[in-house]
């Protein structure tokens, strides 16, 4: 099997020709996995600090529309996340689509709060934790964006018996930290790293994002990473190797009150 990163361009609907030539090098990867960049659908909407409801509705609405084009893409399973508008803001939900079949996977629970990035303003968390779940026969842990930059949430899952994370994301284009905090998430919890971001700018006002999509392999090896003439990108998942990681250096270290959960 192999899992597949991407980078997508912002402003991406999942119709027409921009999409159709989005998933084009997509093509024949019926057994595989894909990771998409965060919340992949239209434009990147909490650029202020002021919450708009008519926006958030938009763009939860365009997602609603996004899961049966992404269910149609040729793979065992799609692992990405959405924006559900829920009680006046949004959360940021993680899914898997396996086989077609709508599977909750996570909900984000840290948000940004600076120019282009007012996530705290736009987002709340529903549905508290960080677990694994049975994906198209692996162990799949899930973390949102600035997620990554905790260390112990992969640690975590890396305890859990995580053979990938999953790792959709939106940002800039200084790819060092996220380059840097893939590496250091899989040498501490023995997973696979699979990370896809945007590509693009909507306006002025809005995030250039930097594309950048990035595989991490067991050890923390670098692996590859997306780039315009080359936006999707696999691995092949060997679980012999992900399970040998988790006996391994730092993986095995425990401390005797972890529980990061």
């Amino acid at each position: 099997m192999q899992a597949w990163s991407v980078e997508w361009p912002e402003g991406l609907t999942p119709e027409g020709e921009l999409w159709a030539e989005t998933i084009k090098p997509l093509a024949n990867a019926v057994s595989d996995v894909l990771v998409t960049n965060e919340m992949p659908f239209g434009h990147w909407h909490p650029t202020r600090h002021m919450f708009n409801v008519d926006r958030a509705r938009e763009w939860a609405d365009i997602h609603e529309r996004g899961l049966d084009a992404l269910s149609r893409l040729p793979f065992r399973a799609v692992i990405s996340s959405r924006p559900i508008l829920s009680k006046g803001k949004l959360v940021n939900e993680a899914f898997a689509l396996v086989d077609g079949r709508y599977e909750f996977l996570h909900q984000k629970h840290y948000f940004p709060a600076e120019s282009g990035w007012q996530e705290q303003a736009w987002f709340e968390t529903e549905r508290s934790g960080f677990d694994v779940a049975q994906i198209a026969g692996i162990k799949v842990g899930t973390l949102l964006c600035t997620e990554l930059m905790f260390p112990e949430k992969a640690r975590w899952l890396g305890r859990l018996g995580a053979d990938l994370i999953a790792v959709p994301r939106a940002t800039g284009l200084d790819h060092r930290m996220w380059r840097t905090a893939a590496s250091m998430a899989a040498i501490v919890s023995g997973a696979y790293v699979i990370s896809s971001n945007r590509v693009g700018q909507h306006d002025d006002a809005s995030p250039r994002f930097g594309g950048g999509g990035i595989i991490v392999d067991t050890d923390g090896n670098e692996v590859g990473m997306t780039a315009r003439w080359d936006p999707a990108i696999s691995v092949d998942l060997d679980m012999t190797l992900a399970g040998a990681a988790k006996s391994r250096y730092p993986v095995y270290v425990r401390a005797p009150d972890e529980n990061p959960a």
